[in-house]
């Protein structure tokens, strides 16, 4: 008979598990509450407006310092995890004392009070501590029945081996964006229009900084306009801030690398924070994007693409996107084998696509950007 880690395991998909760890928080939070109330005879439990935000602050600041994407590594040291649930405990202290400082809240306000907070936020993170590591346990790659090996690989790893992946597995008809009148499909264009158009109407002063920055660096262009490969492969002029020295028009297709003495300073720096992507979002006003999506590649780097790695081609099956699957799971491709690694996460996308999986992309294109890992 199979255990109830065993079972549980089976059920619980890694994005699952995030989400339960995440209310395990906010569950550590109300017990710890409880505890530092009948101890030390405060009232945090009567004023869940106040207790609320701050479980809520806490689990942003957790998301943000990654002690749940640990959940999802090979092997978990624990010196990691209370490092992690370190950070997150003072950056939710310090957000609580400056509100208090600028907002003057009023005495009977106790989460202001340092010997509170210290007493709430030790029992959260020892709390913390020790279900993100029965959580660990939880989440190991268990086989369930029924489900193949290349299955088993696909739900712990969410990505689809390109290599591994038979043609019939992956046919058009089958995909969830095949259906043109589904109630997803017409909800991720009309979102598409009204967030590009309030994040351009929004992101226009940072837009004009940035031009200017690069104009003054070496008097140079400031908008880059590139040849892309869209829907179904239709090409299209996608736009972004330059962040590279100009170069010959008959200069071949180049990767990107790590470090690449092209790019200039300023470029540097907008594309660790990815500002240099912003004036797509009038591709996708245009509809030749969608916010989230695989990422349009050059032609010319596309040719040799298809001829070396399976389904290909298959990317071209949803609109391309300023950010997706396999740019918040994958680092930037700079060669034909991390090529076929993006590709596998966006095989899984194609194949998993859904209104969920879309806000759970923005969430992590949101982290990237404030932790600037843009390259």
């Amino acid at each position: 008979m199979k255990s109830k880690r065993g079972q549980l395991s089976g059920r619980l998909r890694p994005r699952q598990v995030l989400l339960l760890c995440a209310g395990l928080d906010l569950l550590g939070l109300v017990l710890s509450a409880a505890l530092v109330d009948r101890l030390d005879g405060t009232d945090l439990l009567r004023h869940p407006h106040w207790l609320l935000p701050f479980g809520l602050i806490y689990i942003g600041f957790s998301w943000l310092f990654g002690s749940y994407t640990l959940l999802k590594l090979p092997r978990l040291r624990l010196s990691l995890v209370a490092v992690r649930l370190g950070l997150s405990a003072l950056a939710s202290a310090l957000l609580v004392v400056l509100a208090y400082w600028l907002f003057r809240l009023p005495v009977n306000f106790t989460l202001g009070h340092r010997r509170v907070q210290l007493a709430l936020l030790a029992g959260m993170s020892l709390w913390a501590l020790v279900q993100r590591l029965w959580l660990r346990r939880l989440a190991r790659p268990h086989q369930r029945p029924g489900l193949s090996l290349l299955d088993q690989t696909e739900n712990q790893q969410q990505r689809l081996l390109p290599s591994h992946l038979p043609e019939e597995a992956l046919l058009l008809d089958d995909l969830p964006w095949s259906d043109s009148l589904s109630v997803q499909r017409q909800l991720k264009r009309a979102a598409d229009g009204l967030v590009s158009l309030l994040l351009l109407l929004v992101t226009l002063p940072l837009i004009a900084l940035a031009a200017l920055l690069i104009w003054l660096e070496d008097r140079g262009p400031v908008l880059y306009v590139q040849k892309r490969s869209g829907l179904m492969g239709k090409s299209f002029q996608l736009f972004k801030l330059r962040t590279m020295r100009q170069t010959a028009p008959q200069a071949p297709a180049t990767w990107t690398v790590r470090g690449d003495r092209r790019i200039t300073r300023i470029g540097g720096l907008l594309r660790r924070v990815r500002l240099d992507e912003l004036p797509q979002l009038l591709n996708v006003l245009r509809g030749e994007m969608s916010l989230i999506g695989p990422r349009p590649e050059r032609p010319e780097l596309e040719r040799d693409l298809e001829e070396r790695i399976r389904h290909y081609r298959k990317r071209h099956w949803m609109p391309p996107g300023l950010s997706g699957w396999a740019q918040v799971c994958a680092p930037y491709a700079a060669s034909v084998e991390e090529a076929e690694l993006k590709l596998s996460y966006d095989l899984y996308y194609l194949r998993h696509w859904n209104t969920g999986l879309d806000l759970l992309i923005l969430l992590k294109t949101v982290k990237t950007v404030l932790k600037a890992r843009g390259r």
